[in-house]
């Protein structure tokens, strides 16, 4: 197994591995390059439900899906979300579909599972057929973002709690149309705006286009110093950019990077991709008061269209 870095700060692509058939020594060294480097690219992968399964399952259990758009699934296992732009027959989503609304949320710089209680810790994303033009998708090292940021705004921010909600990031992109299950099944979550990652110890910024506001501030200033810190998080310097191939299983640490799906032409090319997520073992409010740290902590208040003025369009 040879480990090539992509990027100065995270990002590596691990070669000479089969995915289908690790050892426990295998799965170790795994393990390690992951928390350094925060994103792994496996290329040249041939995997079926099963091995992508049984890999995933080796650094967690896994989130079930939750479905709020899709009239039929096309995969059988509740353990993996279809990331794809076909239904259940293979066709590819009409124009005003559902799903297709809901995807266009995956192309706001966002981080997994931030507005489930229990967030996502790791996804594994393995893609089964690429588009020729288009379609990357982009990582931002929050590590390196945090770290860069001047020593009196990492004081500030180190309290600070902020809630998150799906449906702020659907609503940036059109997307309101949440029946009262899932409303039920998704209500707002709260997430410490820095985290301090379990196995490695290093602080990093935890921020997604689920970010609706900061608990005890203003809903308005809230969102302001939010876009603003997710540009300085997302310049070039912090990000990779993968190209995907056929083949390609790509996992990434949710609790210290944030992605976004890059466009392409989705009414004319399949982009069929398949994601597992290892679930978090608790809330991150919760983490962090369980090592002692002293939150700013209130209500969590939400509702769509909190702040239209400022929604921003999708970039």
């Amino acid at each position: 197994m040879n480990i090539e870095p992509l990027h100065p700060t995270l990002g590596a692509v691990v070669h000479d591995v089969d995915l289908a058939s690790i050892g426990p020594s295998t799965f170790e060294h795994i393990e390690q390059a992951f928390y350094v480097h925060g994103v792994l690219v496996f290329p040249g992968q041939r995997l079926t439900n099963e091995n992508h399964l049984a890999f995933s399952r080796m650094f967690g259990p896994l989130q079930k899906r939750t479905t709020y758009a899709r009239d039929k699934e096309r995969i059988d296992s509740d353990e993996i979300a279809d990331i794809s732009n076909i239904d259940a027959n293979g066709m590819l989503l009409l124009p005003d579909s559902r799903q297709r609304a809901m995807n266009m949320g995956d192309r706001l710089w966002h981080t997994d599972g931030t507005f489930q209680q229990v967030p996502s810790m790791i996804s594994l994303l393995y893609a089964a057929e690429v588009v020729p033009v288009g379609g990357n998708t982009e990582f931002a090292d929050m590590r390196a973002a945090y770290d860069a940021l001047p020593a009196s705004e990492r004081q500030e921010y180190e309290n600070l709690v902020l809630v998150h909600s799906v449906y702020r990031s659907r609503e940036q992109v059109g997307f309101t149309e949440f029946n009262e299950h899932i409303q039920q099944l998704r209500p707002p979550a709260q997430q410490v705006m820095v985290r301090v990652h379990e196995k490695t110890g290093r602080r990093s910024l935890y921020l997604a286009s689920h970010a609706s506001h900061i608990i005890g501030r203003d809903v308005r200033e809230s969102r302001a110093l939010l876009r603003r810190l997710i540009e300085f998080a997302t310049q070039e310097r912090f990000v990779y950019s993968h190209r995907w191939n056929a083949g390609d299983l790509v996992m990434w640490d949710n609790r210290c990077t944030m992605h976004r799906a890059r466009p392409f032409d989705d009414l004319r090319y399949r982009r069929i991709m398949q994601r597992t997520t290892v679930l978090d073992s608790a809330n991150s409010v919760e983490k962090a008061l369980a090592a002692g740290r002293k939150l700013e902590l209130g209500p969590v208040e939400f509702r769509l269209g909190m702040v239209p003025s400022l929604d921003a369009p999708i970039t």
